[in-house]
């Protein structure tokens, strides 16, 4: 039975370039799986309709979506988990985290823009996991690039090979849809947000082409297809699989286009859930016992009750209600009485699931981003880095009647990992260090919007947060000594040192040779 379980599970993430319009694609497979009856449009912050998988204030605000949202649907026979990433580069720690969680990817580019800085950046992971992707190439109802430049670019930028399964027929104002080389039929476009467009059986070789899309555009066609079967080898499963070529697809996600053949050809060719390694032995998804790991939490999902979410992914195993598990970093039996799992905003609570499933369990503060849940075998699944710091402030209480709130607000928004925390050990002040900018006004709104606390910033230059070890006692506190303005500890009371050049760190790793300067906290 599990077997079957698994065979029908596909876990994947949605990444791409902020706009590149992530978010717009997964209602669209939402409204496909049944999930949604009618898609919202997310537009430049003038929200109509509130996009489904962006549920945090200030995602509406800005249109941005700022935390993993985790949705599930079912789809043909197949059991769908997509997790809709942030694109913004303030929170790229977040989306590699959830690419550890994911057996795909499907890359979204914008058809005017071509490959952007951030999408680079997430394809390397992809590419060191060797995750294999999907391209989608939107907004082909705008006026773009040549689609066989942008082909070029892809496999220039992103280092990995190509082969087109759909192609467009002309674009922007003259855009009469795609040819879907991989089933072989044609799809008219009719831009409508909420319809799905009609679908036509057609050779390619017959004068009936040109009574659809126009004698030039027939014309075209023919000899566009002809050089992408000379110009790219034929597709192959394996190949794709194996991570070495990407399929590419076009469409306009916002007006509904493309998405269906996406979606039909990804459920058929993605991967089932794939064995995880953990540092002690790789684990099938077949194994009998249950294991996963937490990849992410998030306060607040429902405003209504104060409380944290873990995101628990499920490596092996079945995992069931109540069942009690073995938490390792702590030691401890834990049973979840009330795991869920989510379409969107909407959560309903599940008495079981499998391989490749992401359930969310209720976190009393129990959980921090890597850890392992087992039946009670001593696993530590790996590469869920937090990274170094670059940008540092000082939170200040800005009212000294909410101390308590926002000592719980920081404390949970830390556990989220949406920053990380050190506490200067010469003054004994809070700094908050983040990966961008971005994040500080998030943590500022969340604050007063979820634990009515007021707090304020103070700027301080700092260069790099380092993490420091040695296995030479009397030379770590000669260090400390030395540079103890600069010395902090992290949450876990481990030692940081602040430092605030590169020409400082450098001298530091020259004159201290044996003590070793970390730039994650995972060593």
């Amino acid at each position: 039975m599990n077997e079957q379980e698994i065979q029908k599970r596909r876990t994947f993430a949605i990444i791409s370039h902020p706009d590149a319009g992530k978010t717009t694609l997964t209602e669209k497979l939402l409204l496909f799986g049944g999930q949604i009856q009618v898609a919202g449009a997310v537009k430049s912050n003038k929200i109509k309709k509130t996009a489904t998988s962006d549920w945090m204030d200030i995602e509406k605000q800005r249109g941005i979506s700022v935390s993993t949202s985790v949705m599930e649907f079912d789809y043909k026979n197949y059991k769908v988990n997509i997790l809709d990433t942030p694109g913004h580069q303030d929170f790229c720690e977040d989306t590699f985290r959830t690419l550890t969680a994911v057996d795909c990817a499907i890359i979204v580019i914008d058809g005017a823009k071509g490959v952007e800085a951030q999408t680079r950046k997430l394809m390397t992971v992809c590419r060191m996991r060797k995750t294999p992707v999907i391209v989608f190439i939107n907004k082909m109802d705008r006026e773009g690039r040549d689609p066989f430049d942008l082909l070029d670019e892809v496999e220039s930028e992103l280092q990995i090979k190509v082969r087109p399964l759909s192609w467009p027929i002309n674009q922007g104002q003259r855009f009469k849809g795609v040819y879907n080389i991989y089933e072989q039929n044609l799809n008219l476009f009719t831009p409508n947000k909420q319809v799905v467009t009609e679908k036509v059986e057609v050779d390619i070789n017959t004068p009936a082409l040109d009574e659809y899309v126009g004698e030039s555009d027939a014309t075209k066609l023919r000899e566009d297809l002809d050089l992408i079967e000379g110009v790219y080898p034929e597709f192959d499963v394996n190949t794709y699989l194996s991570g070495e070529i990407a399929p590419v697809f076009f469409g306009s996600a916002l007006n509904n286009f493309g998405v269906q053949e996406l979606l039909d050809c990804f459920v058929e060719i993605a991967p089932s859930p794939r064995p995880t390694q953990a540092e002690e032995r790789l684990i099938e998804p077949t194994e009998p016992k249950f294991t996963g790991f937490i990849f992410k939490i998030t306060a607040n999902i429902d405003p209504n009750h104060r409380s944290c979410t873990a995101f628990c992914k499920v490596c092996s195993g079945k995992f069931v209600r109540n069942a009690p598990y073995q938490h390792i970093r702590q030691g401890k039996t834990v049973r979840f009485s009330s795991p869920t799992q989510f379409m969107a905003q909407k959560k309903s609570t599940i008495e079981e699931a499998y391989p490749g499933d992401i359930v969310g369990l209720p976190d009393n503060g129990i959980f921090k981003i890597g850890d392992t849940l087992t039946e009670g075998e001593q696993l530590h699944f790996k590469g869920l880095p937090s990274f170094s710091p670059e940008m540092f402030k000082y939170i200040e209480n800005a009212d000294p009647m909410k101390t308590k709130q926002l000592a719980k607000g920081i404390d949970q928004l830390m556990d989220e990992g949406v920053a990380q925390m050190f506490i200067n050990q010469f003054n004994g002040r809070k700094l908050i260090g983040t990966v961008g900018q971005l994040q500080f006004e998030v943590i500022q709104y969340r604050l007063e919007n979820e634990y009515n606390a007021q707090c304020r910033w103070e700027p301080v230059s700092l260069y790099k947060a380092c993490w420091i070890e040695s296995d030479d006692d009397a030379e770590l506190e000669a260090f400390k000594k030395r540079k103890y303005q600069y010395m902090a500890k992290d949450r876990d009371g481990r030692d940081v040192f602040l430092a605030d050049s590169n020409y400082v760190l450098q001298m530091a790793q020259q004159d201290f040779k044996h003590i070793k300067f970390h730039f994650t906290s995972e060593f």
